[in-house]
């Protein structure tokens, strides 16, 4: 059973690699032209902190130093896309993501280890920490449903990738079964409805791959629903 574990748990990480990596392609086009446009930055800053959390919690909880490792990788790749907001964002937007920053990498996530450490000891300090980021995971996990609704509008997937819904699919339901295995409920959870979502984004696709919108309503939507699709694909923290 425990061999199982270890590679389920691997599997696990190599899908949530992918996952963190899965915006890179916006990226690239924003170091392209120079700037942010008009892409938003708190997706990344709230990932930011939710790969900060599980890795804490990968930490002090015995035996899950798997979840900590990919979450320690996901807190660099974070890093990397905030600094780049702090780049090459407007003004505007760039003192708004060094405030949230502040405020939710810095502050909160300070906050939380802090209370964690002085306050509670043992298994009530990992069952805290693992409550908070299966909250975090469910609303993030959650984010899809706006480019859910637009596809429904639409009737097209121009806005919701294939690899991003199949990879989302993938990494809650892999995180699921490890979750069932170890019995750790803060991880079955969230990824268990990250899994269903995955489900409904991949039979959406289905219905709707081979319908084009109208040019009117594509051109309509095109900054809204871009933005939308770049939130579902930061729902691959475990």
């Amino acid at each position: 059973m425990e061999s199982l574990i270890f590679y389920i748990g691997v599997i696990g990480n190599v899908i949530s690699v992918l996952m963190f990596l899965s915006p890179v392609g916006t990226f690239w086009r924003i170091i392209k032209h120079r700037s942010t446009e008009d892409f938003e930055s708190l997706p990344y800053v709230c990932t930011l902190l939710n790969s900060s959390l599980w890795t804490y919690y990968g930490i002090i909880k015995p035996g899950a130093y798997l979840v900590a490792t990919v979450n320690g990788f996901g807190i660099l790749v974070e890093i990397i896309y905030v600094s780049l907001f702090l780049i090459y964002a407007p003004v505007k937007m760039r003192n708004k993501t060094a405030i949230l920053a502040g405020i939710l990498d810095v502050g909160v996530l300070a906050a939380a280890i802090l209370a964690a450490r002085l306050a509670l000891h043992g298994q009530v300090r990992i069952d805290a920490i693992g409550f908070i980021c299966a909250g975090l995971n469910i609303i993030m996990y959650g984010s899809p449903l706006a480019a859910m609704k637009t596809v429904v509008t639409t009737k097209s997937v121009e806005y919701m990738p294939f690899f991003l819904s199949f990879f989302f699919f993938l990494n809650g339901g892999i995180w699921t079964f490890y979750a069932i295995l170890t019995r750790d409920y803060f991880l079955g959870v969230p990824n268990g409805a990250g899994f269903l979502l995955g489900i409904a984004q991949l039979v959406l696709y289905a219905i709707y791959m081979n319908v084009k919108p109208s040019i009117n309503v594509s051109n309509r939507l095109e900054e809204g629903c871009e933005q939308e699709s770049l939130i579902s694909s930061l729902n691959y923290s475990n």
